[in-house]
């Protein structure tokens, strides 16, 4: 199964993103797809920040607007949301010794670790930083 990370959804909603057409493309294909595909929790959360916030986009996407769309997505009949089992403690354990990972960093170790957890085989981003989860298969759509 795929799993998507946050900027996949930004861009997918910011039309003025250089990435907006590709983002909403892989998000369309997924979203309309018959095969399962997930997004983490805090993805979500972290999609409503982002939008939202008028130092990161001006004009920011206004919250109804954000709660909206992601509404849309989250309606999909073959998405799955991803959140901690019984386990987590010891794959985030286990992802943070393996990563080194510290800081902010951190957000992408809970991330990795939550597609550990469900078995996800590969997680769709534009984020490098992603590349220290070893065990990880990290695909970027917008590079050529």
């Amino acid at each position: 199964m795929k799993a998507i990370d946050t900027n996949i959804l930004v861009y997918a909603e910011i039309v003025s993103s250089p990435f907006h057409e590709k983002a909403l493309a892989v998000l369309s294909q997924l979203a309309e797809g018959p095969s399962p595909w997930a997004i983490p929790w805090p993805c979500v959360y972290e999609f409503l920040r982002v939008v939202t916030h008028p130092k990161v986009f001006h004009p920011p996407v206004p919250a109804e607007v954000a709660r909206s769309d992601l509404h849309k997505i989250l309606d999909s009949p073959s998405v799955v949301l991803l959140s901690e089992t019984r386990r987590h403690r010891e794959v985030l354990d286990r992802v943070l010794a393996a990563s080194g990972a510290t800081g902010n960093l951190v957000h992408d170790a809970h991330i990795a670790s939550l597609c550990f957890e469900h078995g996800i085989d590969e997680l769709i981003t534009g984020d490098r930083d992603f590349s220290r989860f070893s065990d990880l298969r990290v695909t970027n759509p917008f590079t050529a």
